[in-house]
């Protein structure tokens, strides 16, 4: 937050090129962020990146000042990398076939049922604590355990933080590709078949890919099944978040909007929903003076966003594939 304001302070310097002032948020959000440069070529390069990024979130905080949008940007620890590295790099969702999935779809009669205006299942106890992916494409790993570790605390009464790594090195016969990108369906599929997942303190999160060590003595979940939501239903998929609890999704967060996001109802025009590359986790959903937004938890740490969160404006036409492909697991 220290950061930022002192950004939007130096706005007006910015305007003028003043390079002392520059060089000061520079090394201010640098040694912030812990970045530390292979050489003085690329130190240079992320400098310039940065720098481009900064330009982005002042113009961008300016116009939403102006009334112009309903979301703010912010220098955070991905804003020394270009789009096209950030979804290179952190974005490993693999598309599913659709056609693996024709007999696997579960649609419930919806007629009749009443909805709360909003849900939370932060609140309930469903949500783990935000953690960050690092720059390894596991956001499916993420995503996928995260439903499922809602589901094993109302069947248990305990919430227990489930191993993404141990769905990056285990799950590759399954057609996962741990640090290169994976499925949600898949990292269902190798639970299934492995008979559980290790929990987090036992088998912890390395941030890249390794030989897998799952043991019997750290499980801390199961499932017995998956099931795929109807594809771009917002109504379906508001149903299920109501009544299920947290659901993994696919989203589109190709943009430079959703990577440096700070906070706000994250309303992108340009936010394709037929681009889908990235797994978060839906955990709610509601309303902010008259705009309906889902409260989707993402996995790149508590600095990006609204402490990890993000709102996505609801019933905008499925704004960036939100609901595309939505799935929970079944104990």
């Amino acid at each position: 937050m220290h950061i930022l304001c002192s950004v939007l302070l130096l706005a007006s310097l910015v305007c003028i090129h003043s390079s002392s002032a520059l060089n000061k948020v520079w090394e201010e959000w640098r040694i912030n962020h812990q970045k530390v440069y292979a050489n003085q070529t690329e130190h240079v390069f992320r400098r310039a990146v940065w720098e481009k990024n900064m330009k982005l979130v002042l113009r961008h905080n300016q116009e939403a000042s102006a009334g112009n949008h309903s979301f703010t940007l912010g220098l955070n620890h991905l804003a020394d990398m270009t789009a096209e590295e950030v979804s290179e790099k952190l974005n490993g969702l693999k598309l599913e076939d659709p056609v693996e999935f024709r007999n696997n779809t579960f649609i419930k009669d919806l007629s009749g049922l009443t909805l709360p205006q909003s849900v939370d299942w932060r609140k309930e106890g469903l949500v783990s604590p935000v953690r960050n992916q690092g720059l390894c494409g596991s956001c499916w790993a993420f995503s996928s355990l995260g439903a499922l570790e809602g589901q094993m605390k109302k069947q248990t009464g305990v919430l227990v933080p489930l191993s993404p790594q141990n769905l990056v090195d285990c799950s590759t016969y399954d057609g996962n590709h741990g640090c290169n990108g994976g499925y949600i369906s898949k990292a269902y599929t190798y639970i299934i078949r492995n008979g559980g997942v290790d929990s987090e303190s036992f088998y912890p999160y390395e941030h890249q890919n390794g030989k897998c060590r799952y043991s019997v003595k750290g499980k801390a979940a199961y499932c017995s099944n998956f099931h795929i939501l109807p594809r771009g239903d917002e109504n379906t998929l508001q149903a299920w978040v109501a009544t299920v609890g947290p659901v993994a999704v696919a989203v589109n967060a190709m943009l430079q909007s959703f990577h440096l996001y700070k906070g706000g109802l994250y309303n992108a025009p340009d936010c394709n929903p037929k681009f889908i590359n990235h797994a978060v986790l839906v955990v709610g959903y509601g309303s902010d003076r008259g705009q309906d937004f889902w409260l989707v938890k993402n996995s790149w740490g508590t600095a990006w966003g609204e402490k990890g969160f993000i709102r996505i404006a609801r019933n905008k036409n499925n704004l960036c594939g939100i609901a595309s492909f939505a799935v929970y697991p079944t104990l």
